[in-house]
């Protein structure tokens, strides 16, 4: 019995007919939702026979396999004599539309013709390609008469190219399934706590639910997340396909990489890509994209296929290594080539934005695909808050103005219409009065009209199809940076009701838009609606029901709380009671050197956290001048990644003098580093963590208060405290470690704070 292999017809034909270069950075405005638009309008035009959207499925035969072909067709239409003619619709911001149809857009209406005429058993039907301008609504159409036979031959010629690849997939899904089954976890023995999360894990995504998981730093949250995810995989009937583990930050990303690599020396057979920032990724020093200046997008298509034969037969873990070899050995794009290596892989790790965002997503992941893929966000703590950041969006004035200016004479019709913008801004400015700033529970009315003949203008312009461009070479990066920042304004008008709020503020002249996201619960919600299964953990999700409700869990889904497997005895906790308030951060400098000096008077490797860099700064000073034994070193703002690692690899076990780092709470090195054993005998967290009092916390604090709940908890000391537990959590990583943490502020001793404290802290001496 030959084997079957699914695939979708827009993957099939792009796989065998896509060619040519990566287009340029700019993207056009109408990519998605302009072209939804455009499809819908069109398709209302259709007559009460015609049909739209129609799912069609075909099997075809080649070279012992057979393709389980499916797809939408736009349109299925029926003229009066009873002939049908396929629509396919494409949207376009080029400049001017094709002259004729592109060889790719053929071949996915041809495929679908020949699926109408194999159901229908029919002798021919019309194929009809249309093409509509996202600006201007200009529509071009191209007809084929297509014959049964003419369809079918290239249909059969269509499924042998792609027949190599189909084949390769299959030998790694048979191979993936027998290696799930016999898959061992990776260790000897699960530590304490770490089966029941594994446990509520396969459960969850069998069940098709979502999970809130609270599990203590130290317990190997990725591995018990990551197999009991990897076993569903294997599970028989409807087992999961694949999934995507999120994270915040590279060095999490790192974890789930070793995690894997761990279970591949188990013996499992698994496709996992590690999605890289397309500015990280890029080759090119200049970052400019386009067939014109890179080799690596020229011509990126004709060779992506070969590539990912080569890289998918050959390779398990697709990191950014890997990665970069492939794109060299081929001479395509890093980036691009890890994006279609995702497509078609079992795993994917990538930062939170590629499945939350609005602003990127994966678009081309199709819902036959997300309904069968789990969602592992690790450090969901983090979510909150850069949910609030996606939704959220802002413009300033200055840049209106410069552009008002700058192209009055150039092109007048950009020049008016960011003229249009900067008076609003303008009316804004009054409306700050004497405070400077206001807020409101809608934005203006005339917004989104303003913002949108604005991004078409300067559409126009990037695109090249303005009635006049400025010199060459002037084409500064504030009318593409404005051009984007106006379409996430618009995004975000589309997205307001009553969990925004807009404000503005003033500043020397500028003035300052936002609409502001205070809930992302729902958007949230939103945006991974489809997936079988989300699965939130953390070690810092307390208290669990604010994360749950932040993070929009339903009703039905589960909770879950994982005591310490560690002994109280591992911990020392010491509370100094001085306060670090910004009123009396200066007397607190003596104090607080005294107490590091306490701690470091044991010779070993520690790292204190201060709430701000200024902070920092005045107690190293202090520290430093009474403590010339004790090697120092001081995180940096904007450290790269080597600055980062040199850091780290500062502390080892080995170290003949005492190391003493000073970090930032919140910052890279108070999450998701690991430094177990010798490498870290203590920890001082200076302050409760609490975000800078300002408008946008206070605009939480209502809004929350407003509903009923405990508005400055909400906006203040819930994030505050999760910053603190995760810094505190650097330090026991396994049964073994001991060591010593310092909890500076007198406010540890009081509730809210105290009962925010994990139980094994409580056990605690204050110091003083």
């Amino acid at each position: 019995m030959a084997s079957v292999v699914s695939v979708s017809v827009r993957a099939l034909v792009e796989y065998v007919y896509r060619s040519g270069s990566l287009e340029p950075g700019f993207r056009s405005a109408g990519s998605l939702a302009e072209g939804t638009r455009i499809h819908q309008q069109i398709q209302q035009q259709y007559k009460e026979d015609d049909r739209k959207e129609v799912y069609l499925s075909a099997e075809i035969p080649c070279d012992g396999l057979i393709l389980a072909v499916f797809g939408r067709c736009d349109g299925l239409l029926r003229s009066a004599d009873g002939s049908l003619t396929v629509e396919e619709i494409k949207s376009t911001g080029a400049p001017e539309l094709p002259e004729e149809g592109r060889e790719v857009h053929w071949a996915q209406a041809l495929m679908y013709a020949h699926m109408i005429i194999l159901e229908q058993e029919l002798s021919g039907i019309t194929a009809r390609l249309t093409y509509v301008h996202n600006g201007t609504g200009e529509r071009r159409s191209f007809k084929r008469l297509v014959s049964a036979a003419e369809a079918a031959a290239f249909a059969y010629a269509t499924a042998a190219a792609y027949a190599p690849y189909a084949a390769l997939l299959l030998r790694h899904g048979e191979r993936r399934t027998e290696s799930i089954r016999r898959l061992e976890f990776p260790f000897p023995a699960y530590r304490e706590g770490q089966r029941r999360l594994a446990g509520a894990v396969y459960k969850s995504i069998t069940d098709g639910v979502n999970l809130f998981a609270q599990a203590p730093t130290g317990i190997g949250k990725t591995m018990s997340t990551l197999f009991p995810a990897v076993k569903a995989m294997g599970a028989g009937e409807g087992r999961l396909r694949g999934l995507f583990y999120l994270t915040a930050k590279t060095v999490t990303r790192l974890a789930a990489q070793d995690a894997f690599a761990l279970m591949f020396a188990g013996g499992l057979h698994l496709h996992v890509v590690t999605i890289t920032a397309k500015e990280k990724a890029c080759f090119r020093e200049e970052g400019l994209c386009g067939a014109d200046y890179c080799p690596f997008a020229d011509g990126y298509y004709d060779r992506i296929g070969g590539a990912l034969m080569d890289m998918l037969g050959g390779e398990t873990l697709m990191d950014r290594q890997t990665l970069e070899r492939y794109a060299r050995k081929h001479t395509v794009c890093p980036f691009e080539l890890s994006l279609d290596a995702a497509y078609v892989s079992d795993a994917m790790i990538c930062d939170y934005n590629y499945i939350f965002d609005p602003r990127i997503g994966l678009k081309r992941l199709l819902e036959e695909r997300k309904k069968d893929t789990a969602l592992l966000v690790d450090e969901a703590h983090n979510l909150v808050d850069r949910g609030r950041d996606m939704f959220s969006a802002s413009l300033r004035k200055a840049p209106f103005l410069a552009m008002k200016r700058r192209y009055k004479g150039a092109n007048r019709a950009l020049g008016a219409a960011a003229g249009s913008v900067n008076t609003l801004f303008i009316a804004l400015r009054k409306a700050c009065g004497q405070t400077g700033s206001r807020a409101w529970n809608a934005y203006p009315e005339e917004l989104p009209g303003l913002l949108e003949s604005f991004v078409q203008e300067a559409e126009r312009e990037l695109l090249g199809s303005a009635p006049a461009r400025l010199p060459e070479g002037e084409q500064e990066d504030v009318l593409l940076e404005s051009f984007y920042a106006a379409q996430a304004m618009l995004r975000a008008c589309k997205m307001y009701d009553e969990r925004y709020i807009t404000y503005a503020e003033t500043d020397k002249g500028d003035v300052f838009l936002k609409l502001f996201n205070l809930d992302p619960s729902h958007l949230l919600t939103q945006s991974s609606k489809g997936f079988r299964s989300r699965i939130y953990f953390s070690a810092t999700m307390s208290p669990l029901r604010y994360y749950r409700e932040m993070l929009g869990a339903g009703e039905e889904d589960y909770s879950l709380t994982i005591p310490s497997p560690f002994r109280k005895e591992q911990w020392k906790v010491g509370i100094v009671p001085v306060s670090t308030r910004f009123r009396d951060r200066e007397d607190s400098l003596g104090p607080l050197s005294e107490a590091l000096a306490a701690m470091v008077a044991r010779k070993g490797n520690y790292l204190v956290f201060f709430p701000s860099y200024q902070y920092l700064q005045k107690v190293y000073d202090v520290f430093a001048a009474g403590q010339p034994g004790v090697r120092m070193l001081v995180q940096g703002s904007g450290m790269n990644e080597e600055e980062r690692e040199r850091f780290l690899e500062a502390f080892r076990p080995d170290n003949e003098e005492t190391l003493l780092g000073f970090a930032v709470l919140g910052g890279i090195f108070s999450e998701g580093v690991d430094l177990p054993g010798d490498r870290l005998g203590g920890v001082m967290v200076v302050g409760v963590g609490l975000p800078q009092l300002g408008l946008e916390r206070n605009l939480l604090r209502e809004y929350f208060s407003a509903q009923g709940k405990n508005g400055f908890d909400y906006a203040y000391v819930y994030p505050g405290m999760c910053k603190v537990l995760q810094a505190g959590g650097r330090l026991i990583r396994s049964e073994s470690d001991t060591g010593v943490i310092v909890l500076a502020d007198d406010r540890f001793l009081r509730p809210p704070y105290l009962w925010l404290l994990p139980e094994e802290w409580r056990d605690y001496r204050v110091l003083g």
